[in-house]
Formats: structure tokens, sequence, C-alpha cells
């Protein structure tokens, strides 16, 4: 049976259900286990999801450097031999990542956003490439185990059912590095990430001289301001709020995409959308036809008008 090592970010938890399904869209109908280990505790998401747990009773894997984590996983694979390893592409991930594909020299594919399977059973891994040009499938070779960071907000779980999870007890033989120490921590400021929130209102080129007026009315629907790539490129909107293959993967229930024209670069960034709402003065545009809504004219103009109706219900 296939065996799978799932990596969790104790910082970001719900990445490690969304790994879940990427171990489902691997093995599909074939049997596998699932295992789990984290830098932190991590109890409330991994028992009931996981088949398996592993406790470090040394605390060697809680440490500030993920040199400690790489050498404890490294041991673990050469003992449980882990058809693949799913790490998520978080700071943390990104630095642990490629530095246990070297430990097991095995072959290491990022920002995996997409799992395919060809006709004789070959495991395609889909990425962005070429800054975010192009989509590229990632064929593997060699020996195992698969190795891959995944994309966050891409993959979506749902558990079939609570499953007894087996807390296994680890005590690496390693000695823990001293060459990065804690020495204090600050809490980190409260920030707003656009892949949590409910309502995004977004703006692309056509609306870039006006971008400043999609503030009042994300505000007005309790919602978020993202912004397509030329709208970043440009220098408008700063990266941490575009969305596309080479900014964030998002999964609101409502988009509101103004003057947004809707290549396949932005479009592959948006995931589970549940409504889409598109303003363009092109209603040929691409996003028009993923819309439930396509409002044909100024985006400008649009947006004070609703916020007029916002704030007066009863204006006609």
């Amino acid at each position: 049976m296939s065996r799978v090592l799932i990596v969790i970010d104790s910082e970001n938890t719900k990445n490690a259900i969304e790994l879940l399904e990427v171990a489902r869209c691997i093995y599909l109908e074939q049997p596998y286990e699932t295992y789990a280990i984290a830098d932190g505790d991590t109890s409330n998401i991994v028992i009931g999801n996981f088949h398996h747990v592993f406790k470090s009773v040394d605390d060697l894997i809680k440490r500030p450097d993920v040199r400690d984590l790489v050498d404890v996983i490294a041991e673990l694979q050469s003992a449980y031999h882990f058809s693949s390893i799913l790490v998520p592409a978080t700071q943390m991930g990104r630095m642990l990542a490629p530095r246990l594909a070297m430990r097991l020299h095995v072959g290491l594919v990022a920002d995996v956003t997409g799992v395919e399977h060809s006709t004789d059973g070959e495991i395609h891994l889909v990425r962005p490439a070429f800054s975010g040009k192009i989509m590229a499938c990632i064929s593997n070779y060699g020996k195992t185990p698969l190795m891959m960071t995944v994309r966050q907000n891409v993959f979506t779980y749902e558990p079939q059912k609570k499953l007894q999870t087996d807390v296994i007890e680890i005590k690496s033989s390693s000695k823990p590095r001293r060459s990065v120490n804690l020495i204090h921590t600050t809490a980190k400021p409260a920030s707003h990430d656009i892949r949590d929130s409910k309502v995004l209102v977004s703006g692309g080129g056509g609306i870039k001289r006006d971008f400043n007026k999609l503030e009042a009315l994300a505000n007005a629907l309790d919602g978020q301001v993202s912004a397509s790539r030329s709208i970043v490129d440009s220098g408008v909107a700063t990266r941490n709020v575009q969305v596309g293959q080479s900014g964030k993967t998002v999964s609101p229930k409502l988009y509101i995409a103004l003057g947004i024209y809707g290549a396949l670069q932005h479009i592959e960034g948006l995931k589970n959308v549940h409504h889409i709402i598109s303003v363009n003065t092109n209603k040929e545009a691409p996003i028009c036809s993923l819309s439930d809504i396509v409002v044909e004219g100024d985006a400008v103009e649009f947006i004070e008008k609703l916020l007029k109706k916002i704030n007066d219900p009863t204006e006609s």
C-alpha cells in the first residue's frame, strides 16, 4: 500500500486539509495511507483526518531551524519508504522542500496547482511557468518519493468519514543545530489576505486610472480589493493583492471583475468562485463567458451607481 507523508505548517493548518485532496488526486481508487508531521501542535486538525501522525518526544521539530525537520523526515523516509511527500507552498514549506529533496536525492515540483493522469497511468503535475504565462505538465521518473510543494487555496478537500488516527511517537537520532536560535518572538500584525475574503472587488487595465475607487465599493460590501497582473505591473497595486497564476488563487463567494479582460493567467487564479459579476465595455472579453452577470459599460459608472443603491436602497 502507498504511503503519503504530508508536512503541516502549524501556522497554516487549512492547507493541510487541502493536501489530503492532492493525495486523493494522485492515487484515485488505489489504497493509500496518510501520515502527518508538523512543526508545532496541530492535533486539532490531524486527529480524525489522517491515518497516522508523528509526534516528537524531544521537540526537535519544533525548533526554529527547518533543517532539524529535514533531518527527522529523512530518517522517517528510511524507515517508512513514503511513496510521496507533500509540502505546502508556505514560507516554511518553501524553505524545507528543496533541502529535503536534496537530502533524499529526488526531484521536486514546486507550486503545483493540478494533478493529471495519462492514459498509461503516468502522473503529471501541473504548475505555472514563465511568470504564469503557461501551465507546464511535469512528468515524474526515477525513484520515489514523488515530492512537491502545493499552492495554497487551489485544492478543496471534502472529508468522507472520520478516521482512527494512530499517534506514532518519534525521537530523532540527530542532534539539534545551534546555528539558528530563537531569541524572542513578536506577534505579527493582523493581515488581510485576499484568499480569506468572501467578497473581492477586482480591477484590471480598464479601470487603471480610477483603481482607487474600488476601495469604497469593497468596504460597502464588507470585502477586499484585488487586482489583475497588469495593474500590479504598472505599480498601481501591490503584489499581495494580485489574482492569477503569478499571484494568488482565490475562492470568494462573490468576485466583481471591473475592467478585467480575463486572460488565462488571471482565470487560473479563480477556483470554486460561487458567483462572478463582470463589468466591461467589451462583452466578448473571456471573463464574461464565466460570469453569472455581465454588465456592458463603464466600470466607474457601475461603481457609483451600485454605491448609491447600497447607501440608499429606496433609490430607483
